[in-house]
């Protein structure tokens, strides 16, 4: 959603994630799920359902994320 891709890759190093971080320049995909936050984390079941929208960061949040992955990964 950022203007300056270099903000998102900075702050995806920074975290050091180590999956895909979309670059929305349309914003499709933020209409698309109504994302209005930055960072904004949406996990997807095998089927294409939007199961978890996460809005912000806080530190700790990996844990509910990991959480909710195993769950889909064990579906």
């Amino acid at each position: 959603m950022d203007e300056n891709p270099a903000n998102a890759v900075g702050v995806s190093s920074k975290l050091g994630v180590q999956f895909p971080v979309l670059f929305d320049k349309d914003q499709r995909v933020s209409r698309l799920y109504d994302l209005s936050t930055m960072p904004s984390t949406v996990l997807i079941d095998r089927d294409g359902r939007v199961r978890y929208i996460h809005l912000g960061y806080k530190d700790g949040f990996e844990d509910a994320y990991d959480k909710q992955i195993a769950e889909l990964l064990r579906e």
